[in-house]
């Protein structure tokens, strides 16, 4: 042992009690290991409490025990107990004296009319739940078993209904922290509309602007629906069908929104559509680019490299967007004053803006 780089170790410092030579003399817990594991079970009973109805029955009745809540919901009360009780270790019930109660956190985000509700979110987010059972085969093949693209409209018409609270919030702040109801009389362009919730918020704090509003058949009369549910139908043009493929007039928005499209594209698609939307802007006119990202060591930020995974999960070409790839994208198509902005939490968006010495060029032609 003269000649180890390691020091003299007793005869007791085995693995199993220290582990390798070169490590921690104490090794690591299994804890994030069962975290994983218990996820997935984490995961199907909170999927469970909302199919069951848990978190509406306990707002609209109050705090109940156990057997009362069960005969409301019409369940087996000792497998509702169990459920109850892992729903108070998530954080999500407070239990006192076998009576339990939502907490503020299932108020606002589990219920159904809750203000930030995620109650529909829940089951539809991580996409299709077959593709995660055949990750392996994706990652091993490079192809999908069940890619979205094959059914777009079905998969995000619930998706884009479950996640209109929560980015009309988004756009809303992001609206009054660029001063939209300082700039009248906007035209807006809203690719991948979802139900609008971009235009919708830039149409209600702007007077006299209007929109155009794109999604695919199937989905954009979704937002057709929430347009007119906020009186603004008549400020609005629908044009359905793919983004990289329908008209877009050039320098003529004062806002083009990419709302949550450009991480399931792929680069190639996205630096094409990037370049389309640029095209559109007129000088000093801005693109709103609003994401989930990942850090550019693709370690500090769980849940953009988390959902940068669920991409590759199911979707052709979507994957991970780190602030480095996204940042060189504005760049490459000639925008300027890039920001990154978060108007609510683990909502980030960038805003860039289109060169106004276009102008000249403008009147030159």
């Amino acid at each position: 042992m003269a000649d180890s780089p390691y020091p003299q170790l007793k005869k007791t410092h085995t693995m199993a009690h220290a582990g390798r030579p070169w490590r921690d003399v104490k090794p690591p817990p299994s804890a994030p290991v069962w975290a994983i594991i218990q996820g997935f079970g984490s995961y199907w009973a909170l999927v469970a409490a909302i199919e069951l109805g848990i978190f509406d029955e306990l707002q609209r009745a109050g705090s109940n025990q156990a057997a009362t809540l069960a005969d409301r919901l019409g369940v087996s009360c000792d497998h509702l107990r169990h459920l109850l009780d892992a729903l108070v270790t998530f954080g999500f019930l407070d239990q006192l004296d076998n009576i339990y109660a939502l907490t503020e956190t299932a108020e606002r985000y589990l219920c159904t009319d809750g203000p930030a509700s995620m109650a529909a979110l829940v089951a539809v987010a991580p996409g299709p739940h077959d593709n995660w059972t055949g990750l392996a085969d994706t990652i091993r093949n490079g192809r999908v078993r069940t890619p979205i693209e094959d059914d777009s409209a079905a998969f995000y018409a619930p998706l884009v209904t479950a996640t209109f609270a929560t980015q009309l919030r988004a756009a809303s702040r992001l609206g009054a922290a660029l001063g939209w109801s300082r700039r009248p009389a906007m035209r807006v362009l809203d690719l991948g509309a979802g139900r609008a919730p971009w235009a919708i918020a830039a149409l209600t704090q702007s007077s006299g602007s209007t929109a155009v509003v794109n999604d695919l058949p199937g989905v954009v009369e979704l937002a057709e629906q929430s347009l007119a549910d906020n009186d603004l139908t008549a400020r609005c043009e629908l044009r359905p069908g793919d983004f990289h493929e329908i008209e877009i007039e050039a320098r003529q928005y004062d806002v083009v929104v990419l709302g949550h499209v450009c991480r399931t594209e792929g680069e190639e698609r996205a630096t094409a559509l990037l370049a389309r939307a640029a095209a559109a802007l007129v000088p000093g006119g801005q693109l709103v680019l609003a994401d989930y990202f990942a850090d550019n060591d693709r370690k500090h930020n769980p849940f953009g490299v988390q959902m940068g995974l669920t991409m590759l999960a199911s979707t052709r070409r979507g994957g991970m967007l780190t602030h480095h790839q996204v940042h060189g994208w504005l760049s490459a198509v000639g925008l300027e004053s890039i920001r990154l902005m978060e108007p609510i939490g683990f909502n980030q968006v960038y805003v860039a803006s289109a060169a106004r010495q276009r102008s000249q060029e403008r009147m030159q032609t």
